[in-house]
């Protein structure tokens, strides 16, 4: 049995203001973008991107992860809520966001980038697919920290104890998805990008592993209180994940058949 400790979720004291754990996850996450992006375009010679092409790339993405993450959380999660309290929409600070709502927000970043450099959008998501998975891991590091999105009950021989919810045993399931979304998927894409691929390929291949892993990952995952458990007795977040694993695959076989190029 372990004892999560109830990490202090501001890393820094500044006086009357913090840095929170989870701000800092978000600046690992852009600077892991950053340097494994100028790696790929110094070795890997990706499709004429530039060191200034991915800078601007950052800033499209971020604006697309939070405008998106926070819009997904509202719509997805808690949209009865925010319709009786709108002006809380825009209290970020208080939290909530979802992963499938920046997807979704990145993805029409990355259209606007294609727009204005005039490449093929299906490039630019092959390119950024295998920078992700270091800030989505960074980002389940922060929930753990925070000790926020915790496991199901468990009577397995690693579960913690989450004294801010309750003395019961649960899966640490922010440490699966640490794993899984962050170490595993990005392996996996990382060595598969390093050799040349159909289009769409990478991206498909982005789509399957982290829907595939997402929606196991959720079988250890407490479910949202104002939301529970939904039809079939999946969560919110594998009902929004098996579109992506079947849209990965249907990209996989349209790559493979060069449908893309």
């Amino acid at each position: 049995m372990y004892i999560h400790p109830s990490f202090d979720p501001i890393a820094i004291h500044l006086g009357k203001f913090g840095v929170h754990w989870y701000g800092l996850m978000y600046l690992v996450g852009f600077l892991a973008f950053l340097g494994l992006g100028k790696w790929q375009i110094n070795h890997r010679k990706w499709h004429g991107w530039t060191i200034p092409m991915l800078d601007d790339a950052l800033f499209f993405g971020a604006l697309g992860v939070i405008l998106g993450g926070r819009l997904g959380y509202v719509l997805f999660y808690q949209f009865s809520y925010f319709i009786r309290h709108p002006l809380e929409v825009f209290a970020v600070w208080q939290g909530g966001m979802s992963f499938h709502g920046g997807f979704l927000g990145v993805l029409c970043a990355m259209w606007l980038f294609a727009y204005k450099y005039k490449i093929k959008w299906l490039n630019i998501m092959d390119f950024v697919a295998p920078l992700v998975p270091i800030g989505l891991g960074a980002g389940r590091m922060g929930n753990f920290i925070n000790g926020e999105l915790w496991g199901r009950v468990t009577n397995t021989q690693w579960g913690m104890v989450f004294p801010k919810v309750d003395n019961l045993l649960r899966h640490p399931s922010q440490l699966y998805e640490f794993g899984l979304e962050g170490i595993v998927l990005f392996s996996a894409l990382w060595i598969y990008s390093s050799k040349p691929r159909e289009t769409g390929a990478i991206s498909a291949l982005f789509l399957i592993g982290y829907g595939s892993f997402r929606f196991l990952a959720e079988f250890t995952r407490e479910p949202d209180a104002y939301l529970g458990l939904l039809s079939m007795g999946f969560s919110m977040g594998q009902w929004l994940s098996l579109p992506m694993i079947l849209l990965g695959i249907w990209m996989w076989f349209q790559a493979q058949k060069k449908r893309f190029n």
